[in-house]
């Protein structure tokens, strides 16, 4: 990051906004889906199916990210298309299956710093936005 330190009630401001931003991500079915139309644009019913969602439990989640402006829909004829619309869902999605997940970081994609798989020890922080990962994760004692 570049420019002046953010002031203490600016960090306030903005602690507040990322706490409401990671709610989006506090239940493991949110995750699991979220993590399912990360990759691509899913149909609810592709959805329902691949994560086993009873339908007015998947429709209450849909609802709510799309809410929060974090999901996108596209219909075509009767069936409604979901896929990511924030940016900065994206980067959390995958950070996290590069921690959580071990999965590699896409050639094609914007230039990525590593990550710790699960399990490694953590890493000189490199310096980039999410370097708190590398100091904040708990490690098994």
């Amino acid at each position: 990051m570049t420019g002046k330190p953010l002031s203490f009630d600016a960090m306030q401001a903005k602690a507040s906004e990322a706490a409401e931003f990671m709610r989006l991500f506090s239940t493991p079915s949110r995750l699991m889906l979220l993590c399912h139309i990360a990759g691509k644009e899913r149909s609810v019913g592709e959805i329902q199916e691949a994560l086993d969602f009873k339908q007015p439990a998947l429709s209450q989640q849909l609802a709510e990210l799309r809410q929060a402006g974090v999901v996108q829909t596209r219909r075509a004829s009767r069936q409604i298309y979901y896929s990511i619309a924030d940016a900065r869902v994206e980067a959390v999605m995958t950070m996290l299956m590069q921690v959580f997940c071990a999965t590699e970081p896409d050639p094609l994609a914007p230039a990525q710093a590593a990550m710790p798989a699960a399990g490694d020890q953590a890493v000189k922080a490199p310096g980039y936005p999410g370097e708190m990962v590398h100091w904040a994760r708990l490690e098994d004692g």
